[in-house]
């Protein structure tokens, strides 16, 4: 039992373990509130977190890291996981930030719903202890859901929570979590899914592709990272709509930044984008690309509408698969 008032503030990803850790901490009668982060490259349910705001009635900040993040992403103190993730240089920065949103607050303590070795780059024992140390946080962060496993926190040394009170849960699999979810009440929650676009092999291949020839990535590279089929023509990127909705995203893009865009004139088909040093070769090229995926008919010339500053209608065929997948990222 709590024996003063303490506040604590949570780490708050909207999954099924932060879930449970921020009802574990109400049940043992603290005060709370959360703090919710996103990157360039959260594919975070945003639902799932307002859920939480409005069932516990628990307060939610919400952060949004971005070229911070991304300068970081070019040299991370720590190194890369298995993609182009930056988990403990991720980790230290969202601690950071939470240090000086507790300052504000008055929260004295931290909670997350971290497991021990559930993921084996970032939530390994001495890793943890790193994270603490270089955020500033030593003993100050609260992991109900594998206390018992940990050092005891300040929290449990002061006697204001019962580590008997906590778990000792550990590893990969969910089932602990969903049979303590049961034993709360917790019915709703998403599924072990979304995360982070820098674990996926494909978009991480595209990122380091990126950054070798264009060095650091600002918000727009990553936006247009996203979307598409991606070609490199020498040092020029060209970017292929793949449905409705992405060409009206790089059409956007195109008419807000000035990038130069072509689209097939009298057939259905993508809006493509056009990156770096544009020489007539890579201007035909790049019509060429354009007709290939619209639904313009195989070895017929097509009118292509190529927007540089000035309108200019070009003619291409579509290029053959074999040549295309010389420039294909």
């Amino acid at each position: 039992m709590v024996t003063k008032q303490v506040k604590l503030l949570a780490l708050l990803s909207g999954g099924l373990d932060s879930t449970l850790a921020v009802k574990i901490v109400q049940n043992l009668g603290l005060d709370i509130e959360a703090i919710h982060f996103t990157t360039p490259f959260c594919l975070c349910d945003k639902c799932a977190v307002d859920s939480i705001n409005e069932e516990f009635k628990v307060k939610v900040h919400h952060i949004f890291l971005g070229q911070e993040f991304l300068d970081m992403l070019t040299n991370p103190s720590h190194g890369y996981g298995s993609q182009m993730n930056i988990c403990i240089d991720c980790r230290i920065l969202m601690w950071k930030k939470a240090k000086e949103l507790a300052e504000k607050i008055g929260a004295e303590h931290f909670v997350t719903g971290e497991v021990l070795d559930e993921r084996p780059f970032s939530q390994r024992l001495p890793v943890i202890r790193l994270i603490e140390r270089e955020a500033g946080l030593e003993g100050r962060i609260l992991r109900p859901l594998s206390a018992k496993l940990l050092p005891e926190t300040e929290l449990e040394r002061e006697g204001l929570i019962d580590r008997q009170a906590l778990y000792s849960i550990r590893g990969r699999r969910r089932l602990p979590q969903m049979r303590l979810a049961d034993e709360l009440n917790i019915r709703d929650y998403p599924c072990p899914s979304g995360g982070c676009l820098l674990t996926d092999p494909n978009f991480a291949r595209r990122l380091r592709e990126h950054m070798a020839h264009e060095g650091r990535p600002t918000l727009d590279h990553v936006a247009l990272l996203k979307l598409g089929r991606h070609f490199r023509l020498g040092t020029t990127k060209v970017i292929v709509g793949r449905n409705e909705g992405e060409n009206r995203v790089l059409t956007s893009m195109a008419e807000g930044r000035g990038i130069p865009c072509m689209d097939v004139v009298d057939f259905m088909g993508p809006v493509t984008l056009i990156m770096g040093n544009i020489k007539d070769e890579i201007a035909a090229k790049s019509a060429a690309i354009t007709v290939r995926y619209s639904d313009a008919p195989r070895g017929t010339p097509v009118q292509v509408r190529y927007i540089n500053e000035d309108e200019i209608i070009l003619t291409a065929e579509a290029i053959e698969d074999e040549e295309l997948e010389k420039w294909r990222i």
